[in-house]
């Protein structure tokens, strides 16, 4: 006779008790997520999925959240190979469950080895204890995650614009069927037809970059509380392990959810200096096209992932707490939805003078692309941004293709606020690219204060951390 379903909230409670683990253990306590129970005992954490089936998710049964766990530490193992460490069995009976017992399996658990959790990056921020340089050691570490991921291959069903619009609108689905409140329905409602609306629009672009291999198997979830500073490191965990649709997609979808969170939480400053730290150091600038309707789906799918909490929950005060969460990333996604003006500014000025560091307080104070040429020049030789270039990347053979990249990433600005850096007569190429498209231009030199190229008209409306077309 099979084994009774045991994924409950009675076994996570029985599994308080330190006798029920292999390892001598003081206490344990019991952590509980929209979709699982995470058992912390000692120097380890045990997460068990909750039986359920959100469309999104299927764990309804022993055998599938076996497979889950399997993924989960498969998956997570690519960025904290130091924080996943198995998967054990549950044995004995739900009312007396052993950890690594004897006997038939009753329920399966992601073995974790546990982390300062005051060390996350998102209590980091909120205690005002995350320095910038943590955004740069991640957006770096997303960057080379993203290059080493596998792509889609031609017949994968990811990445596909169809089936990124329909991840989409299920988002829509959910939150229609978990909040019903009035004033809230026509927001829901209108952001559902600018998902249709943009998705139209932006498809072709998306088309394109999966052909150009830019949809991978990513992380999936990669927002402030899946961080954590460990070992002197950023360390990303908790993939997306449920749902192969949601964790294989293009790799701005993921950079999206980043500035998005971090957007959320008051620090639009370090939303962009992430978004342009890594668009830095990948080159991947075609992926502004698509980045606004990202980071508004993104919005939504914390929106419902808020909305299922307080579903959830019981206690009134934690049930308001969720519904806030929800109300603040809904209105974010409204906000990233409005249409940014472009805008284009060229620094110049000689060597030392302070053109980068000038660029760099002018991205995170407004929200500006920054494309610098002498990364681009070494981006043309197959250098990193970091690499020394010598003298050679100035000649002729160079040149050519070099003015070609600048104008073809000049074009971006016309529909994202975008921060050029560029020296020489080269710069003459981005105020023409731009006098072409009708985008208001300013040359500013390093020495000098800058000037806002906006007309006065444009007020602040390109004040957008999801800029995009």
């Amino acid at each position: 006779m099979a084994p009774p379903a045991a994924a409950s909230p009675s076994l996570a409670l029985r599994l308080r008790d330190p006798a029920q683990f292999p390892h001598a253990i003081a206490d344990v306590a019991v952590v509980e997520t929209h979709i699982s129970w995470v058992v912390l005992a000692g120097d380890f954490a045990y997460k068990i999925k909750k039986p359920l089936d959100l469309t999104f998710l299927d764990f309804s049964t022993l055998a599938k959240r076996r497979h889950a766990c399997a993924e989960e530490v498969r998956l997570n193992r690519r960025l904290a190979p130091e924080l996943y460490l198995d998967v054990v069995a549950i044995t004995g009976t739900p009312d007396a469950p052993r950890v690594g017992g004897d006997g038939a399996p009753i329920e399966y658990a992601v073995r974790m080895r546990r982390f300062d959790r005051t060390q996350e990056l998102d209590r980091l921020l909120a205690a005002g204890a995350l320095p910038p340089e943590r955004i740069d050691e991640l957006a770096h570490t997303v960057a080379r995650f993203h290059a080493a991921a596998p792509a889609a291959a031609k017949d994968d069903p990811w990445g596909d614009p169809a089936a990124v619009l329909a991840n989409a609108l299920a988002n829509f689905d959910h939150v229609r069927r978990l909040e019903r409140a009035a004033d809230v329905a026509p927001r829901v409602d209108a952001l559902h037809a600018w998902t249709r609306a943009e998705h139209g629009r932006v498809a072709p672009a998306m088309a394109a970059r999966l052909a150009a291999g830019r949809v991978r198997e990513c992380h999936g979830d990669l927002h402030l509380a899946n961080m954590v500073l460990h070992g002197g490191r950023v360390v990303v965990f908790d993939c997306i392990e449920f749902n192969p649709a949601l964790r294989w997609t293009d790799v701005m979808a993921e950079v999206a959810f980043t500035a998005m969170d971090l957007r959320h939480r008051g620090r639009r400053d370090l939303a962009q200096r992430f978004v342009n730290d890594y668009l830095e150091a990948t080159g991947d600038y075609d992926g502004l096209a698509v980045l606004r309707f990202y980071v508004v789906y993104r919005a939504m799918v914390r929106a419902k992932i808020a909305a299922i909490r307080a579903a959830q929950e019981t206690g009134a005060a934690a049930r308001g707490r969720d519904r806030a969460e929800f109300l603040a990333h809904l209105t974010l996604a409204e906000t990233c939805a409005e249409s940014p003006r472009a805008a284009l500014a060229i620094t110049c000025g000689a060597s030392g003078s302070g053109k980068s560091f000038a660029a760099g307080r002018l991205t995170e104070t407004d929200d500006w692309i920054r494309i610098r040429s002498d990364v681009e020049r070494k981006r043309l030789a197959g250098l990193a941004a970091a690499d020394r270039s010598g003298s050679g990347l100035s000649g002729r053979h160079l040149r050519g293709r070099h003015d070609r990249a600048d104008v073809r990433a000049a074009r971006g600005p016309r529909t994202h606020g975008a921060r050029c850096r560029l020296s020489g007569h080269r710069r003459r190429d981005f105020s023409r690219a731009g006098a072409a498209r009708g985008v208001p231009h300013a040359r500013r030199h390093a020495r000098s204060a800058v000037r806002d190229p906006r007309p006065a008209d444009a007020g602040r409306r390109h004040a957008r951390a999801c800029d995009g077309p």
